[in-house]
């Protein structure tokens, strides 16, 4: 049984919505964190809905915040727990992403997720193993998941922008080196932006270079 999750969302500016942004949030945040990207982004991506949504539990390392699944370094869980989480909290995105597709009324390739550090391990995670390719999958301050295991469990092979601080404490940069070797020898069309100086973070350089990848995904042009 999946768990439903909380949702934020940003309706489109031209009215109806032609493709969709899913916003999926690092360890200890939620939907709020991220929904607000939507401002800067919207101006670029009238026709684009933007939706963020809660993971699907209490952060045991911040009580007001919530988690994908328990980190064992951050919060004194085992591996065996941090294991089952995050195979729970995969079904439980997979049917948010089958949900929100059916409620805009949008295929699979008219959704990117944008993820940060712990999303960013969800949406690697969860949409190569999806049946039909999303749009792309912008993936910021995190890392692969099991890299050993993605050649063979892939399904599908959406265009993957991988962005990381060169000075991020939290998540090695060295992490987004091991992502985009696995993924481009799994056969993933992979791109590469490193923030210089940055930390654990959404640079506006990087969000830029994010709007970019979104705006050739969807074939829309740059405004102006």
């Amino acid at each position: 049984m999946t768990r439903t999750l909380a949702t934020e969302r940003r309706a489109a500016r031209a009215g109806k919505a032609t493709s969709a942004v899913a916003f999926l949030h690092g360890y200890g945040a939620d939907a709020n964190d991220l929904i607000g990207l939507a401002d800067p982004l919207a101006p670029h991506l009238p026709e684009t809905v933007f939706l963020a949504a809660d993971a699907p539990e209490p952060c045991r390392g911040n009580p007001f915040g919530r988690q994908w699944f328990p980190i064992p370094w951050l919060d004194g869980s085992s591996q065996e727990e941090a294991a089952a989480g995050m195979a729970q909290a995969a079904a439980d995105l997979d049917a948010w992403i089958d949900g929100l597709l059916a409620d805009e009324g949008l295929t699979p390739d008219r959704l990117i997720l944008f993820g940060f550090s712990q999303g960013t391990m969800m949406a690697l995670h969860v949409a190569p193993r999806r049946a039909e390719a999303v749009a792309g999958i912008v993936a910021f301050s995190g890392r692969l998941l099991v890299p050993e295991q993605l050649a063979a469990e892939a399904v599908s092979r959406p265009p993957v922008l991988l962005v990381h601080g060169d000075a991020d404490p939290v998540v090695p940069f060295e992490d987004m080196r091991l992502a985009g070797e696995a993924l481009v020898g799994a056969g993933f069309e992979t791109y590469g932006h490193v923030m210089r100086g940055e930390g654990h973070t959404i640079s506006m350089e990087g969000l830029s270079v994010a709007a970019g990848f979104i705006r050739d995904r969807f074939g829309v042009a740059e405004p102006g």
